[in-house]
């Protein structure tokens, strides 16, 4: 038997093991690299403890937080460093989810192919991407610019398809507070593949009027992965703030979320994605946030704007007046937070 027929079947015979602990507990949560941002981004500060050179560095941290699933970054992975990542993660027992841009051009196909490649070969077999890296009420000032970039987003969707498709992969796009419920069902109905899905935040839409309940229910059949995370929001003077907080300190019913998850797909990873960042300003009371959404009615405005000032937190957690080592410490002690709530209110392993 050779390195690649031994590890194909040690790789089925860990899937059996998870389904199988599966139906006694919800198997360990995953975490996505994003819950990471301050401590990934200050990574080559020395001064900072312990620092992280790459995946192989957070794959240990991963062990010790109890976490079962990765959702990392694999751009520009060799594939020796793909390698090295499976060998390591298969070691200790964890899954891996990818991360990756999608192929706007012709000219990216290339590198889009060599990077879905690279997770398949670390043993991925679900890359998570998003179409909009920032905030659809602060990208666009008009509703012809959004509409440019529904074509585009849709054009390297259908770039990559085939690639994933031929690799036996799963290419989940992310709700990036960019698309509504109707537009994500526009636009997989367009795809029409069982290669492309949907990564499912939790939160999220929050920031476009959306009630988290009635997207999970409506996309569930699509969900390929999740970011699992839970929200508190505030009223500002120009509309409402949204924060991630610990899982259980926000205002989202999360054992009904996960369970219409599990519903539509059992093998689905929670990925927690706590963010720790002061809380993100949405202007609903400011022309520009509406240039793009004219189907928002006053109902669903209401209705957020109600869970706004309503609150269930005095003060959003904020990080403006702390220095880097009291934010990265800040940031290690909201995620374990979350892991201990998740292994004794979630029933998590």
């Amino acid at each position: 038997m050779n390195r690649r027929h031994f590890l194909a079947a040690a790789t089925i015979s860990s899937a059996t093991i998870f389904a199988d602990s599966a139906n006694r507990s919800r198997r360990p949560m995953g975490i996505t690299m994003a819950s990471y941002m301050i401590r990934w981004r200050n990574r080559k500060d020395k001064s900072i403890q312990p620092a992280w050179k790459d995946a192989l560095d957070v794959l240990d941290h991963c062990q010790d937080l109890g976490a079962g699933c990765l959702q990392v970054s694999v751009r520009g992975w060799t594939s020796e460093f793909a390698d090295d990542v499976r060998d390591k993660r298969e070691s200790l027992g964890i899954a891996l989810e990818g991360q990756l841009g999608l192929p706007w051009a012709d000219k990216a196909l290339e590198k889009f192919e060599s990077d879905v490649k690279a997770a398949k070969e670390a043993g991925a077999t679900i890359l998570r991407t998003t179409c909009l890296g920032q905030r659809r009420y602060e990208k666009f000032e008009t509703l012809d610019e959004w509409n440019s970039f529904v074509k585009e987003s849709r054009a390297a969707l259908e770039r990559a398809e085939p690639i994933v498709a031929k690799h036996g992969m799963k290419l989940a796009f992310e709700n990036h507070k960019d698309w509504r419920i109707n537009e994500t069902l526009d636009l997989l109905n367009h795809l029409g593949s069982d290669a492309i899905g949907i990564t499912f935040d939790f939160g999220n839409n929050l920031a476009l009027l959306e009630d988290p309940m009635e997207m999970v229910k409506a996309l569930a059949p699509s969900i390929m992965t999740t970011h699992l995370k839970d929200m508190a929001m505030a009223e500002y003077e120009d509309g409402f703030l949204l924060s991630e907080v610990p899982l259980g300190e926000g205002i989202l019913d999360l054992s009904a979320m996960m369970k219409v998850c599990t519903d539509a797909n059992p093998d689905i990873w929670f990925n927690l994605e706590m963010i720790t960042r002061d809380p993100l300003k949405v202007p609903v009371f400011k022309e520009n946030y509406w240039a793009t959404m004219p189907q928002l009615n006053a109902p669903d405005l209401v209705k957020t704007l109600k869970l706004a000032s309503q609150g269930n937190r005095e003060i959003l957690p904020s990080i403006a007046d702390t220095n880097l080592i009291a934010q990265i410490d800040f940031e290690e002690s909201n995620i374990r937070q979350c892991f201990d709530y998740g292994r004794q209110k979630l029933g998590f392993s």
